[in-house]
């Protein structure tokens, strides 16, 4: 399984400002079927506490700052995210949750595959069962 890591995020910068591009097979370690962002989140708001058996997801904080705690169901890894020009992979049978939203935070996300019911997580214990299950 692979294991969640920042992914640089290319950017020319110049007087004008910086401009940021994201090329799918080139930058990213799948091809994005949805794109979606989280925006006005209150500092105390905790988002995400789940796990996507199939989807693989990228994380960019477009704006402000925001913390991530992913946890394969054996390493517990902090992310701070606070540059537009990293974004956070996290590969399926991973559980994230986003939270410690600050200075106007905007969080993007790239995704795998597009919205399905039921293919996440919810339960912390049942995705502890499943990753025990899964390394025997």
């Amino acid at each position: 399984m692979s294991a969640p890591r920042l992914i640089p995020i290319p950017g020319f910068a110049d007087h004008r400002g910086t401009l940021s591009v994201v090329e799918w097979e080139q930058h990213l370690p799948f091809v994005p079927k949805r794109f979606y962002w989280i925006d006005h989140a209150d500092s105390a708001a905790f988002r995400g506490a789940h796990c996507h058996w199939k989807d693989e997801e990228v994380m960019i904080a477009l704006r402000g700052s925001f913390a991530v705690l992913a946890d394969d169901g054996a390493t517990r890894t902090e992310f701070l995210m606070d540059r537009p020009d990293a974004g956070l992979y996290i590969p399926a049978g991973v559980w994230h949750q986003v939270y410690g939203f600050r200075d106007g935070a905007l969080c993007a996300v790239l995704a795998s595959g597009t919205y399905s019911p039921g293919q996440d997580c919810h339960d912390y214990q049942e995705f502890l069962a499943q990753c025990r299950r899964a390394s025997q």
